[in-house]
């Protein structure tokens, strides 16, 4: 996403198969049996050969081709996004379940980056969060019409929590976020790129009717 900054907190800116296709080979057998010879004189009773049966399998289903993920470039939007699903320890009111939710929180927000969907990710902020208001301007800007975003992705290799008998928890985090790249509808640069970013975050949460909330965000200066 790209930077912005604010100051209602001292240290606040923005980060931003092929299938194989199972054949069922259907084998058959056969077998034949000599004619006796006419002239020839019997001494017993002949016995007919037996003839093995055909072992068939059944016949297998085709799998159906999984969707194939493929990052937005300057030729179009990302396609086939998997969309960051949050893990049941995100949503308990613990120090292990804050972190669960600040890599959720994130994994979302890089999902914003690449599709312009907000839907998940607007229910994790609260309005007083002016950080977050400006990251939901932006992720809509980059997606109005018809424009999108390349690259932007976002990791969180560290989170350091802060966790206090206090209502409002605090955590560092280390946010990594790739170059982004801007184009308008019709492929040309919508503006200069924003280069790559690794910075230390301070990220405010509550923990309100079984569910966290980011109340405040900002880079550490």
């Amino acid at each position: 996403m790209p930077r912005h900054s604010f100051t209602s907190s001292p240290f606040v800116r923005t980060l931003p198969a092929v299938c194989a296709l199972a054949v069922a080979m259907l084998l058959s057998g056969c077998a034949s049996g000599s004619t006796p010879n006419s002239a020839a004189s019997q001494t017993g009773p002949t016995t007919a050969a037996p003839t093995p049966s055909a072992s068939v399998p059944a016949a297998s289903a085709t799998p159906s081709a999984a969707p194939v993920y493929k990052p937005a470039d300057a030729t179009g939007k990302a396609q086939n996004v998997p969309v960051p699903v949050m893990p049941d320890l995100a949503k308990e009111n613990s120090k292990a379940g804050l972190e669960a939710f600040i890599g959720y929180y994130y994994a979302q927000l890089s999902y914003v980056g690449e599709t312009g969907d907000m839907s998940s990710w607007l229910p994790l902020i609260s309005q007083d969060c002016q950080l977050c208001l400006r990251l939901q301007e932006s992720g809509e800007d980059g997606y109005k019409n018809g424009r999108w975003l390349a690259g932007g992705k976002i990791s969180v290799p560290a989170i350091e929590m802060q966790w206090t008998a206090d209502t409002l928890k605090t955590a560092k985090v280390q946010v990594i976020q790739n170059q982004i790249d801007y184009y308008n509808a019709d492929g040309s640069i919508g503006r200069p790129r924003s280069e790559a970013s690794n910075d230390a975050f301070a990220l405010f949460a509550r923990f309100d009717d079984g569910a966290w909330t980011v109340v405040d965000l900002g880079v550490i200066e």
